[in-house]
């Protein structure tokens, strides 16, 4: 599809990077707050909808490269499982570096989230979703394109 108009495209060039801090921020503190992994990935994988509603497929295709979000797929997904194996001696899944709540209130917590493995299991569920649902509407949009009649380099688009 060809690009919408001047505003949206500006608007859109404004508001998407709030969607990826907004999405890291609720990725990175969702094990104290509302949130978590998959809800800031999926804030975050919205960022490619706005992209490809905003500009269209061909522009977006020329800047994005889905090499890139199977990476992302594939270290969270690593990520996730290796860290569920770190406790493995006691139990899988076991959170083995988690500070108790009277040393928090204490001394503080310091790098260590106070959370343990959660948090970094957070953030491991928060890359793949990204990667994950960025798969996702990309191959959507191609799959819309399989189906239209016509030459395939042509986009019909919104009118001007």
């Amino acid at each position: 599809m060809r690009p919408l108009s001047v505003v949206v495209r500006t608007g859109c060039d404004l508001f998407a990077w709030f969607l990826i801090v907004f999405g890291a921020n609720v990725i990175i503190h969702g094990d104290v707050t509302p949130g978590g992994g998959f809800q800031g990935g999926a804030v975050a994988a919205t960022f490619i909808t706005l992209l490809l509603v905003a500009y269209g497929g061909k522009k977006v295709f020329s800047w994005v490269r889905p090499g890139i979000f199977n990476g992302m797929l594939i270290f969270g997904l690593m990520a996730f499982f290796l860290l569920g194996l770190m406790g493995f001696p006691n139990s899988f899944f076991y959170n083995f570096i988690a500070v108790p709540h009277e040393v928090v209130q204490a001394t503080g917590h310091g790098v260590i989230p106070p959370s343990g493995t959660i948090a970094l299991m957070d953030i491991a569920v928060g890359i793949e979703v990204a990667g994950a649902l960025s798969i996702i509407v990309l191959s959507m949009f191609r799959g819309i394109r399989l189906f239209r009649e016509g030459p395939m380099e042509e986009e019909s688009g919104h009118d001007r």
